[in-house]
């Protein structure tokens, strides 16, 4: 009978030692899966469109990626307006439009430059050109550049956060 019990306690202990081994490694694997808190604090860039210059292009950065942000002036949006594919690529906060997308041409993932005199974009590596809103005019670029996720919140634009806006874009086929 001593052995018995003896025997049943081992085992129970094992069984207990085994429980919380599995558990304590089930807990170390999911761990390890989740993001570092680098990366999920580089998932949303907030900018302040109010500091931004109308026909000024700039590059900001988001999740290592280059994003394009252009100011359009009033006499380029009425232009514009007869284009329904630039109309619909169109960022407006308040009374301002912008022109938000990743600068990365979608044929090899170049950075095209933008040549303000003829206000476009041109991928020096195959010679693709964008216009002011992203739309290609020279191929060999499959698509427009993309857009990425954002969220208007007042005069701000939240990169990464996917808002009614850029949700609208996407169902209606204008981004990826």
């Amino acid at each position: 009978m001593k052995n018995s019990s003896r025997r049943g306690f081992m085992g129970i202990a094992f069984g207990a030692v085994a429980g919380v081994g599995a558990v304590a490694s089930l807990y170390a694997m999911k761990k390890s899966w989740d993001p570092l808190p680098s990366v999920k604090a580089a998932g949303f860039t907030t900018l302040d469109m109010s500091i931004y210059q109308e026909g000024v292009m700039v590059t900001e950065k988001w999740r290592g990626k280059p994003i394009f942000v252009l100011k359009k002036s009033a006499d380029f949006v009425a232009k514009e307006q007869s284009n329904p594919d630039a109309v619909a690529r169109d960022v407006q906060i308040g009374d301002d439009h912008f022109m938000i997308a990743i600068g990365l041409c979608t044929h090899l993932g170049c950075i095209p430059a933008f040549r303000k005199d003829s206000n476009d974009f041109k991928c020096a590596c195959h010679g693709g050109e964008f216009d002011a809103s992203g739309l290609v005019t020279m191929v060999p670029p499959p698509r427009g550049f993309d857009i990425p996720p954002f969220k208007i919140d007042g005069n701000k634009l939240v990169l990464g956060e996917a808002g009614p806006e850029w949700q609208a874009m996407k169902d209606n086929g204008v981004t990826l």
